[in-house]
């Protein structure tokens, strides 16, 4: 069957032509993995950007370290973790692999120090309590170092301060710690200005160096006549004005302390420098005892009892100490073959001027302490043991002078050369007493007591006849008695005898009146003795 006709009315249509397809069209489905490539990227170079400094921290253990878990803050600010607790090689510490963060990675410098924040009481306070609910940490502490580093050596026990506190540290030499701890106080005029930062025992053992550190403003009252001491406990003393009781504070007394005080000898005072050394002594009194420059030492011989003196005792010279002993030794003497004991003391010559007459200090009394030494025997003096003190029986010597002490002088031919001394008080008394004793033996009484007894007797005697005696003298004392109670009734006012001496004396006053007239006549007419008396005309 034939098909329609072309209509040759129709456009003609454009012939479709086949494109090849390219190789390079993307998909819509590769834009997904597309984005996560380049978000990972991103991710990974941000925190390659941003990744914090690995430090290694060395401690003694790893108690309160955890890895993943414990935390690293500078200031309460948390800068860190620890990312790996592990042992050293020689299995003798714990080493901690910690990361810091990249903004405080420039604080890993020389002197930076770390150490485990857990609770703690040390020196009389207590830290590290909030650690109780939320766990150790470790601490942070940024020196002043410009060197980085990046291995630590953990503290042991957290710093006393921070290092950007102001304020000095000094070092201070003692014979022994005492009390002490790394924390207790330091006080100026009681009131707490510093604390001890570390102690450490001395390389040969004699003694110990502490570190103590004053804070600002403070700081510039350490000077460098500075005297320190050991404030811890009661210090208690006995003197002529009662018993005193000295102590800083409550703290300082169950924990210790150190105190310290400017002596006040350097005109003008002068501050000293951060890291200058001192002598920390014993007590306050140790401390501000004056410490001279001219010392003279001599040996003084005695042949006395020395119980109760005592190496440091002082020397007196009339209530002024001007020496102290230094030692006590004994010496047998072949030629004389007798013990004695001699006693070594320290003289300061500086102690006999004053240095307020010319403002200098003092020196020497002389150019020649030897003429000096020699005219001052001379003139009698010496040295002689005295008690200090009758409570505890202690000794010290006095410097005075005894001009009726027999002639003596200075032995310089020994080393170190010796001063004449004198017997004490207490053994002139002793002596005296010796010879009192010595002269009542020699009394016979034996001879005496005999004597005696005679006269007891013969008195026996006496009170036997005194017996026989006894009421003769009775009836003679009643017999007596008597009399007197006669003689006090004639005494009486109302009595015979005492009315008739009244009329007695009133004619007696008669006479001596009629005398009286008799007189006078006669005066006036001395003839009437011869006529006679004239009859008086009518």
């Amino acid at each position: 069957m034939p098909g329609p006709e072309p209509n040759n009315e129709l456009p003609d249509l454009p012939e479709a032509v086949a494109a090849s397809r390219s190789r390079w069209r993307m998909q819509l489905v590769w834009l997904v993995p597309i984005v996560a490539v380049l978000i990972g990227g991103w991710l990974a170079v941000k925190a390659v950007l941003e990744q914090g400094t690995a430090i290694t921290i060395s401690f003694k253990t790893g108690e309160g370290l955890e890895a993943g878990k414990t935390k690293i803050r500078f200031k309460d600010v948390e800068i860190g973790i620890v990312e790996a607790v592990a042992l050293s090689p020689d299995h003798s510490r714990v080493v901690a692999k910690a990361e810091i963060s990249k903004d405080a990675a420039k604080l890993l410098v020389n002197n930076t120090r770390f150490w485990v924040v857990r609770p703690r009481i040390s020196g009389g306070s207590v830290s590290g309590l909030s650690t109780l609910l939320s766990g150790s940490f470790i601490g942070m502490d940024v020196g002043n170092a410009v060197k980085a580093r990046r291995d630590f050596v953990g503290l042991e026990s957290p710093p006393v301060f921070p290092s950007d506190v102001p304020g000095r540290e000094f070092i201070l030499k003692g014979k022994d710690l005492g009390s002490l701890d790394t924390g207790s106080p330091v006080y100026f005029r009681r009131l707490q200005v510093g604390q001890v930062t570390a102690y450490d025992l001395d390389a040969d053992g004699k003694g110990v160096t502490l570190r103590v550190f004053v804070n600002t403003p403070y700081d510039k009252f350490v000077e460098a006549d500075t005297r320190f001491w050991q404030a811890s406990g009661v210090d208690v003393s006995l003197d002529a004005n009662g018993i005193r009781v000295d102590t800083q504070s409550l703290v300082s007394i169950m924990i210790g302390g150190i105190a310290f005080e400017s002596s006040g000898g350097v005109f003008p005072p002068s501050v000293a420098a951060a890291h200058t050394q001192f002598t920390l002594y014993h007590d306050r009194a140790e401390a501000m005892k004056r410490h001279d420059r001219i010392v003279n030492t001599y040996i003084v011989d005695f042949t006395e009892s020395v119980r109760g003196l005592a190496v440091g005792a002082p020397v007196d010279f009339r209530g002024i100490v001007v020496g102290e002993v230094t030692g006590i030794y004994t010496h047998f003497d072949p030629a004389t073959r007798q013990f004695s004991i001699p006693v070594e003391i320290n003289l300061y010559p500086e102690r006999f001027t004053s240095r307020y007459k010319t403002g200098e200090k003092g020196g020497r009394l002389s150019d020649n302490p030897k003429q000096l030494a020699d005219f001052l025997v001379e003139r009698g003096l010496r040295v002689q043991l005295r008690t200090g003190s009758l409570l505890s029986g202690q000794l010290y010597l006095a410097l005075d002078f005894f001009p009726g002490a027999q002639k003596a002088k200075v032995d310089w031919d020994t080393t170190p050369p010796e001063l004449p001394s004198v017997p004490g008080k207490l053994q002139s008394l002793q002596d005296s007493v010796t010879s009192l004793v010595a002269k009542l033996n020699t009394i016979p009484f034996e001879g005496i007591g005999k004597d005696t007894r005679k006269t007891l007797q013969s008195a026996n005697v006496l009170l036997t006849n005194l017996d026989t005696l006894i009421p003769q003298a009775n009836d003679t004392l009643a017999a007596a008695h008597r009399a007197l109670d006669s003689a006090n009734a004639v005494l009486q006012p109302d009595s015979a005898l005492q009315q008739n001496t009244a009329d007695a004396v009133r004619e007696l006053a008669r006479t001596a009146a009629a005398f009286r007239a008799l007189a006078d006549y006669l005066d006036r007419h001395p003839e009437a003795l011869i006529r006679g008396k004239l009859e008086d005309k009518p």
